[in-house]
Parts: C-alpha cells; structure tokens; sequence
C-alpha cells in the first residue's frame, strides 16, 4: 500500500497541458445543459441511453524513494439515461488484480453522481464496496442512486499498477453509442508497443509527440523522454452482442496496446515480441515450460505396464489419455508459474499447463508422437498473425500425431470423451510448439459427430389425454454439455430440473444413462403424459411437446456486422409416432416444409405422414458449417427463423371420435 503515501508528490500538472492539446476535456461533476437537454441520440433513437463523455489517460510515475515506477490509468465516463425500463448499467463493477498481495493494484480515487437537473446525487463512500472475483482479482463496486430517465450517470477512478503490458489498451466500442471517446498514453521511452488499431470505425484523430526529460528515474533522478500518444472517436456506434460470436474483442472498436520490449533503467533489454524462432527457443527455456516437457522418464514410471503394453496405437493413446484425466482434477486456473507438473501429479490436482503438458510427457513416455500446442481461448480473442505477441495466448492444448492425422486432446474435463476438447478452445488455431523443427500454426477442428436424437411414441387415451414414452441420445458436444450441468447440479438436481411440468405436459419416471460412460452417448428416457387444448370441438396437439434443442431464433438484430461461430457442426433430430387408437380423427396436418442454408451449409425439413389412425413425424435439422461471415447474417436468421416456426407453432388438429 506504499503508492498511496508517494503517488500524488509525481502528478504532473503538465499532464494535464498535453491532455488539452489534442483532445476535449470535461470537468468532473459539472455536464453541460446541451446534455442536460438531450432526449435522444440521433444516431441510434432506440437507444436506451448514450456515453456522452468517456477519457482514458494512462501515464507512467516514477515512486523515487522506493526505486519503482507505475502505470496509472484514469478513467472518467458519463453516461445519459433515455430509458430506464431498458437501461441496465446503473450497477457499474471496476476489477483489479490483487493476487498474493505482493504486486497488486490499488484503484483510488473513486467518485461517482446521479444528475438530476440541478440535483446531485453522490455515491456514498459507504455505498462502494469490494467483492472477491476468481484468479486473484477483486472489484469495486457501487450502484447510482435515483436513476431515471434524463439522467446523467457520471463516475471516475484511478487505477495503479505494476503490470505495464497487461494494459490491454482502449475500448472506444460500448453496449451504448458513445459521442465522445478519448485516450491518451504518455510512457517512457525504454517500454515499446506495437499499437494495433481494430474495429470497423476509423479514428477522427490521432496526434503522437515526444515530451522531453519528462519521466523521472526513480533510482537516480535522471531523465527520460516520454512518447505521448492521443486517439479521438466520436459518434460511435453501439455493439449490440448476440448468440454464437467469438470473442468481442475481436470486433469492436478499440486499439490494443501490444508489448514489444522493456529496457530496465539498468540492465539488458527484455524483448517481448521477436520471431516465432526467438519465442520457441524462449518456450523451450521457460522453467514453467519447456522444463515441463522433459519428464518422460518420470511418467513411464508412473504409467501401468497394462497402458505401456497396449499394442494398438489409437488404444494406447486413449489409455493414457483416460490414465492423466482421472488422475487429476483441474484447479480453475489456466497457468500455474513455477510449478514442478511433478508435484501437481502427486496432489492429483492441477492447472491447464499441468495437466496438459503431463498428458504430453504421458503420451511421450507411452512411445507416442505429441507436442503442446498454445491458443488463446474464444473469450480472449484471436492472437496476432503478423508477429508473435506472446500476451495472446492463455491456454495450452496437446496436439497428438497419430496414423498420419493430428488429434487435439485436452484432459482438464473429466466428462470429454478422447478428441473432444472444452468449448472454450475453439477458437480458430493455435501454434504447435515443435521446438525440434520449429513451431506452426495448426487449425483448431471441432469434434463433427455432435447429435441430438429424440424418439417419442405416445398414444391416445379414452380420456382424451396421450401418454408416452420419450428416449433420448445425447453425442459429442451436445452430451458433453450435459454432462457437465449433471456434474455441476448432481443427478438429481438435473433431473429436477428437466422435469419441469410446462402447461398441458407432465413428465415422470426420468431416467439418466451412461453418465460415466463418456465414450458412449449419454441417454435419457422418461414417461410424459400431454393434455392437448381444445377449441370447440376441435383438439389442437403440438407435435414437438418436449423440450426442443433450439427453442428460439437467436438470431434477432435487423443485421450483423461480425461473424457467426457455432463452434461445431451439429444435427437435430426427432421422431415422433402417434397412434390416435379410436379416440381422435384426423382433421388437418401441418404441411411438409424444407429450408436449406446456401452451398449445402445446411438444411432443415419436416415430414408428417398418415398412416391409418397413426400419424409419424420426422424432423431433421442439419447444420453442416459451424462458421459463417457476416453477410450469410440474413439466411441464417431466416433459417433459424422457419426451423423455431416448425417446432414450436405448426399443430396438428384433431377431431374426437
């Protein structure tokens, strides 16, 4: 806690001067009448509010007596309410890094109001509060007081840290419009970004100068040069997200700060960013790396000779595959630095790099071909191509060589059968780290064979009901999700769940299958009895009774500018058989319908036969492609659009007998 005794005696005013040189600087506490007066944006009238003002200005200061620097962010944003009943950013939450308490960071400085008109509401200091988050982290938290509409929700804070290429840099892009987006660096000279603009919108301006003898050394009071760097938005759109997206870092507007290399005031130059022939060599010299890899001896020994002696190499694979997922139980965390993967193996419990980069010592011990392969998962974003950014990459992968074809294996999930990885993985490549030949890109392929297959056979009662049984398979993707909210819930808690009596429907008797069997579809089965409605003398059945796997159009924005991802291509289908016995008649059937996706991505039909006083269905739904461009946004609405529209509100009618 020693920056709060020393920060404020390095806070330059001429921080200030070079702020108002090339951007707009708005006072705290004191918006203006034109924004007390705005009813809406004209850019987007259906918003529920707009970011009038928002400024991000990050600076280095120099700690003298403790011979340390840090990077201060501040952050100042105001915010205008239109309408309250859609407005969902009253609760404002600010994390920071805690971690052991060592090097954390400190957020000071915080002040937020509600303007009312004349009226001022100030968050108390009482109404602030610190919460727990995972992996180290914490978050200030607070809410404004007296919100309604025409309000202006205006707050600031001030972020210290050590960790200077963690920045991120800024995000000019927000769930709202935003008027007015301003960012400033001001960074001495020896730490060098690449600055990397992203999003569709251009800046309106950007100015860039060198601020002599501005940065103070903190272990002799010698001088450095700063680089000041200012980027101006206005009138930004709003980024609406929507289901089955990647990362929205990778589509808004924003400009990253990507770390190059840091020269210590006394010392050799650190270099962050350099050919992918420097990070290998880096990779396979890392303690928490590349150490990792030469453990193979050490897991022969640990391997049963009943894994070690399997002949077949697919089995033996799978064995040791099996043998390292059950041996551990994954920690939560993705990195564990400076951990011996020996010590985690002996506590059975372990990181992502632990338990992964052991399946690779395993397979190896195994006289099996393997090596790790670094990603960054779907929430990070995609890493850089152009060079490498080693900030990119969050999580590691094992990339197994096989009968002449590359399996991707990941054995934090106790419930993923072999060559199925975790959802958060797909997310388009990741680099293989062969540090023998030279490390390559490899693309990330999902597992194809991801079915949900229904059977229904009901039939009709003399009390005008229909009772039934429904099984259910549940493959790949699709049983793994299940598994994993069996896991999390328990089975009964799941149970319980899907037992959920809608109107008209009763389910009981429900049964889970080969739960631990995760090589095997996981199946469900269960007794249900419908009670159809009635208008007049006319019975009105819905064919599609149980709980659908698609059961609206996710897809509901007027158009899209970022690409879908589904992750995995997948199939739906139902078949359900209704023997009307001598109970009903058949008044009308709804009619077979098809819809296709464009180059064969995907199709969706439905098919109703009479037969007798039996009715069979048969719904199927193909979706063949698992990633589509933004401009496939239309058809895949529409497609999505007819298949809810066949599930959901096409009845059968009846006539009682």
């Amino acid at each position: 806690m020693f920056l709060k005794q020393y920060l404020f005696l390095f806070l330059y005013s001429s921080f200030y001067l070079s702020f108002s040189q090339s951007g707009r600087i708005d006072e705290f506490g004191k918006p203006n009448q034109q924004e007390f007066e705005l009813k809406s944006y004209e850019g987007e009238p259906e918003a529920a509010g707009v970011v009038l003002y928002e400024s991000g200005n990050y600076y280095a200061v120099s700690i003298v007596k403790k011979t340390a620097f840090r990077l201060v962010m501040e952050i100042h944003r105001k915010v205008k309410v239109f309408d309250i009943t859609k407005f969902g950013d009253s609760t404002i939450e600010i994390p920071y890094y805690v971690g052991n308490g060592f090097y954390e960071e400190e957020l000071i400085n915080y002040k937020a109001i509600t303007h009312n008109g004349i009226v001022q509401d100030a968050v108390q200091d009482d109404s602030f509060y610190r919460i727990e988050k995972s992996g180290g982290r914490k978050a200030l938290k607070f809410t404004f007081p007296n919100v309604q509409n025409g309000s202006i929700l205006e707050y600031k804070y001030t972020l210290v840290t050590p960790y200077f290429f963690d920045m991120d840099g800024w995000e000019f892009q927000n769930g709202l419009p935003t008027i007015y987006s301003f960012f400033q660096t001001i960074l001495p000279e020896n730490i060098k970004f690449h600055r990397v603009l992203y999003g569709l919108k251009k800046l309106d301006n950007h100015s860039n100068y060198i601020k002599k003898n501005d940065f103070i050394i903190p272990s002799n009071n010698g001088r450095l040069d700063s680089e000041v760097n200012i980027y101006v938005m206005k009138n930004i759109p709003s980024f609406e997200e929507e289901s089955y997206m990647l990362s929205r870092k990778n589509f808004i507007s924003r400009i990253a700060y990507e770390p190059v290399s840091y020269k210590p005031f006394h010392g050799k130059e650190k270099v962050y960013t350099r050919t992918w022939k420097d990070v290998d060599h880096q990779f396979e010299s890392r303690i928490d790396f590349g150490d990792q890899l030469n453990k193979n001896n050490y897991f022969r020994r640990k391997l049963p000779n009943a894994i070690l002696t399997i002949e077949d190499d697919l089995e033996r694979a799978k064995a040791v595959y099996e043998f390292i997922q059950t041996n551990y139980t994954w920690n939560g965390r993705y990195f564990n630095y400076g951990n011996d993967i020996k010590d985690s193996f002996q506590e059975k419990l372990g990181s992502v790099s632990d338990i992964n980069l052991s399946l690779v010592n395993a397979l190896e011990a195994a006289d099996l071909h393997a090596k790790s392969v670094i990603i960054s998962t779907r929430n990070n974003g995609l890493p850089t191509e152009l060079y490498p950014v080693l900030s990119n990459f969050n999580y590691v992968l094992v990339a197994l060589m096989i009968n002449n074809e590359k399996i991707l294996l990941d054995a934090t999930d106790k419930q993923a059968p072999f060559g199925i990885i975790p959802f958060r993985t797909l997310n388009m490549q990741g680099r293989v780290m062969d540090f023998k030949n030279g490390s390559y890109w490899m693309p990330i392929e999902p597992f194809k064979q991801n079915i949900h297959f229904v059977n229904a056979q009901i039939t009709a009662e003399g009390n005008g009901d229909f009772t039934g049984k429904v099984s259910q398979a549940n493959y790949g993707y699709i049983g793994l999700g299940k598994r994993n909210n069996i896991d999390e819930e328990t089975v009964s808690e799941y149970i319980k769940t899907a037992q959920k009596e809608k109107a008209g429907i009763e389910i009981e008797n429900y049964q889970v299958e080969d739960i631990y069997e995760i090589e095997k579809p996981l199946k469900e089965s269960y007794d249900i009895t419908i009670m159809p409605e009635t208008v007049g003398d006319k019975v009105i059945l819905f064919p599609f009774f149980h709980k659908t796997y698609i059961s609206e159009n996710p897809f509901k924005m007027k158009e899209r500018s970022y690409p879908m991802d589904f992750g995995y291509p997948f199939t739906n289908t139902y078949v359900v058989s209704i023997d009307l016995k001598n109970v009903y008649a058949i008044e009308q059937l709804p009619k077979n319908r098809s819809i296709k996706l464009p180059n064969d991505h995907g199709e969706c039909t439905v098919t109703y036969v009479a037969d007798g006083n039996k009715i069979n269905i048969r719904f199927n739904m193909k979706l063949n492609q698992y990633r589509f461009p933004p401009d496939a946004y239309q058809s895949i609405k529409e497609f999505f659009g007819t298949m809810v529209t066949m599930l959901k509100d096409e009845s059968i009618v009846l006539k009682k007998i």
